[in-house]
């Protein structure tokens, strides 16, 4: 009788056992009855009828990801590169996924190969490498199409590195060098080109502030010295008329004007010319002065006679004394 209670109690539980599934979370369980398909079992407390019921399959529904060998392709242009891809999904769809494809995995890996050799055949080396995310977004949208009726979504495709050959990576980066060297250049000549349009716009500033300058001078001197010669004018204008007022108030008669014409005579024979051109109305004028001239001459001649009759009438005392006399009447006579 124990012998048979223990036996039942290992029955049951087995059988609790088999019957009672725990679902983890972001996980769900694909139960078959007799082989075909029964439900999909959420995550938490599931049972299950033992010996009729089974667990087909344990499908995770997180993102997943799936690293696509590097894989040779050749371009357009008959380039053979290898490219390295990394595909990003996700199962919407347990029951499709497990039963609509024998194993997904390799289903998407095969199917991101033929479309990344069909993409990239029809593109060249250079387009290859500008052209990432063209790639990519073609690739998931071919991917996605096609594992929609598996009950998965392409969420993301990345490339991530494309290699081409040894030469052909020489090639490019001596390509690459002589590009930036070319820009270099490009932007040197552009900078000197920058420079001297510079430096001739400065230089071109400058002659005109210059010019400009030169101008404002010169009309500031002439204005400067138009103004002086028109005060010089004025005030020579000024002299005169007051030497004309001054002569008009005196009331001169001929004498005086005769005078005056004498006096500019003068100044005029301190010149260095040789010749003077006297005017004939100063002629009367000369004549009257030489006639002063004789006057004062006739004078000075009568007044040395009249000092020589003093001096002879005068005793003389001795011969020294006479011949005292004698000589100062001969430098009398002289004089």
């Amino acid at each position: 009788m124990m012998i048979f209670l223990i036996i039942l109690l290992v029955i049951i539980l087995v059988i609790a056992f088999t019957s009672i599934k725990i679902v983890k979370q972001s996980e769900v369980y694909i139960i078959e009855r007799l082989g075909k398909f029964n439900k999909v079992a959420d995550a938490g407390l599931t049972l299950i009828v033992p010996f009729i019921d089974r667990v087909r399959s344990v499908v995770s529904l997180k993102q997943q990801t799936m690293d696509i060998p590097p894989q040779g392709v050749i371009t357009k242009d008959n380039v053979t590169i290898t490219i390295d891809t990394v595909v990003f999904y996700q199962i919407t769809d347990p029951a499709k996924a497990v039963y609509e494809i024998q194993s997904l995995k390799k289903g998407i890996e095969y199917l991101a190969i033929t479309t990344i050799r069909d993409i990239i055949g029809k593109m060249d080396l250079d387009e290859t490498f500008s052209s990432r995310d063209g790639i990519n977004d073609k690739l998931r949208i071919v991917l996605d199409e096609a594992t929609d009726k598996w009950g998965c979504k392409i969420d993301r495709v990345e490339i991530k590195d494309i290699t081409p050959p040894a030469d052909i990576r020489d090639a490019m980066e001596k390509e690459m060098n002589a590009e930036r060297n070319k820009r270099a250049m490009i932007l040197e000549s552009e900078a000197k080109r920058q420079s001297d349009i510079t430096i001739a716009e400065g230089k071109k500033q400058a002659a005109i502030l210059e010019a400009e300058a030169d101008k404002e001078s010169k009309i500031r001197r002439a204005t400067g010295e138009a103004q002086a010669i028109k005060e010089v004018a004025e005030a020579k204008a000024r002299e005169i008329s007051m030497v004309y007022d001054a002569i008009k108030k005196s009331n001169p008669d001929d004498k005086l004007v005769q005078l005056k014409s004498l006096e500019a005579l003068e100044k005029v024979a301190d010149g260095e010319a040789n010749k003077v051109f006297i005017p004939f109305d100063a002629t009367s004028a000369l004549g009257s002065l030489g006639a002063v001239k004789e006057v004062m001459t006739d004078g000075k001649k009568k007044n040395s006679r009249k000092n020589r009759k003093k001096y002879t009438t005068v005793d003389t005392t001795s011969d020294a004394e006479s011949n005292t006399t004698t000589a100062d009447t001969n430098n009398e006579d002289m004089n």
